[in-house]
């Protein structure tokens, strides 16, 4: 026996001992941090659940919308051909809804019975009769949606057993919906409008389409700024600058302006773009101008990851065989840095499209009734519209609000799903 184990003998506590007691201190210690990061994921996980969870049980109610069928006789006295578009359009439609109920008398009866109709109504009636002017004359049958008080009714988010006064809808507007719906006329398909329809007062009525139009636009000015002159900013900065102060400066403040609050750059190009140059507010060309600021520094930053991670192997082979700097860096450095590149700028574009704040601030979030056909059109944006609908007052615009965001996180997981094809699709390992 050494004199070492003698004297922790002697202490009362062997070597092997000490060293079994640090072990399973370590390993407690082990056990207690993946404990803690379990839970973080665990705890991460349920906050996705419940917002995920919370959003598709008040938005799925929007992807449905309750249409009314009406009998409409097209009377050649309220519509002529000589007065297209105007014409009694609403008139005909009370006239059908009288025919179901001819009980109804007086003027406040019948704006109560035909305001189980959308206000839309009348304008897809007027839009068929223009398309077809041998409709009138004729009996035609046409789906229309209900108004909002009655697509909640049909939904169940209008509570019957609730007091008459503090009800949108009363009594007899309920019997005389019940009625329809126990003849027939009363239908639940897919709210195709929520798609195609764009911008609108009323709840029943209002869709996307304009602002995934806007959205478009502005991603695809962004997209065309920020891509080439970021890529071109990080292959200079990272293969051609000399490495000296000004360089150090340049990458600073790129790696800062990637942190600045997504507000300021709304400031800069509310001051700028409106203010000193005067483009037109609500314009997706301001937007993307907007958002390519926003997205260049995190361009550049995963472009110079993207090129850094070359191996250098590759560049001294090239100029080993006689190849230009410049033939080294877009021959060789650049096509395999490119899925890094590609990753990096689907990323930007993700955050991008999901960015308010600076779209907010050059007006984007104007009441835009139709889609933008050129990018100098007026128009929202998809974050805006889901602000919008969210500061509405009417309860149609809950699941609506609710829906547009599940649309929102459809796009961003796709583009992130792309980002991640794209990676594993032509990474190169070494």
């Amino acid at each position: 026996m050494t004199d070492a184990s003698m004297s922790d003998t002697s202490a009362g506590l062997s070597a092997t001992d000490k060293v079994a007691a640090g072990l399973a201190k370590r390993r407690r210690k082990q056990t207690i941090l993946q404990g803690l990061g379990l839970s973080a994921i665990g705890f991460a996980i349920l906050m996705l659940f419940i917002l995920v969870a919370s959003l598709v049980s008040t938005g799925y109610k929007a992807f449905t919308q309750t249409h009314v069928t009406v009998e409409v006789y097209l009377d050649p006295e309220e519509i002529s051909v000589e007065r297209l578009p105007r014409g009694g359009f609403s008139d005909v439609l009370a006239a059908s809804m009288l025919k179901i109920f001819p009980d109804v008398e007086g003027r406040a009866q019948i704006r109560s019975l035909t305001s189980i109709l959308s206000n839309g109504a009348q304008f897809q009636l007027r839009d068929m009769v223009v398309r077809d002017n041998d409709l009138i004359g004729q009996t035609i049958t046409i789906k229309v949606p209900a108004s909002d008080p009655f697509d909640q009714l049909k939904k169940g988010l209008v509570d019957r057993e609730t007091p008459e006064e503090l009800r949108r809808v009363n009594n007899q507007q309920i019997a005389w919906f019940d009625a329809l719906a126990e003849r027939g006329e009363i239908s639940e398909p897919l709210n195709w409008g929520l798609i195609t329809n764009a911008d609108s007062r009323f709840p029943e009525l209002a869709g996307l389409k304009g602002a995934l139009v806007g959205s478009f636009w502005a991603l695809l000015v962004c997209f065309l700024i920020a891509f080439p002159i970021g890529i071109g900013a990080a292959i200079y900065l990272e293969e051609f600058a000399k490495r000296n102060r000004v360089s150090d400066l340049i990458e600073v403040n790129i790696n800062n302006l990637a942190a600045v609050p997504s507000v300021v750059f709304g400031l800069l190009a509310l001051a700028v773009f409106l203010g000193w140059f005067g483009m037109q507010r609500s314009a997706p060309l301001v937007g993307g101008l907007t958002l390519s600021l926003m997205t260049m520094p995190t361009i550049i930053i995963a472009t110079r990851a993207a090129l850094k991670a070359v191996p250098p192997s590759i560049r001294e082979a090239a100029l080993g065989v006689g190849a230009s700097r410049q033939q080294v860096v877009f021959h060789h450095v650049l096509p395999l840095a490119m899925p890094g590149i590609l990753t990096g700028t689907i990323i930007g574009l993700a955050q991008a499209l999901g960015e308010t704040a600076p779209l907010l601030l050059i007006g984007m979030n104007a009441f835009i009734t139709s889609a933008p056909e050129w990018p100098t059109d007026a128009a929202t944006a998809l974050p805006t519209q889901i602000f919008i609908w969210a500061d509405s007052p009417e309860r149609g615009f809950v699941s609506r609000t609710s829906a547009a965001i599940l649309v929102l996180l459809v796009f961003l997981v796709t583009m992130n799903g792309v980002a991640i094809y794209l990676r594993n699709k032509f990474e190169r390992r070494w």
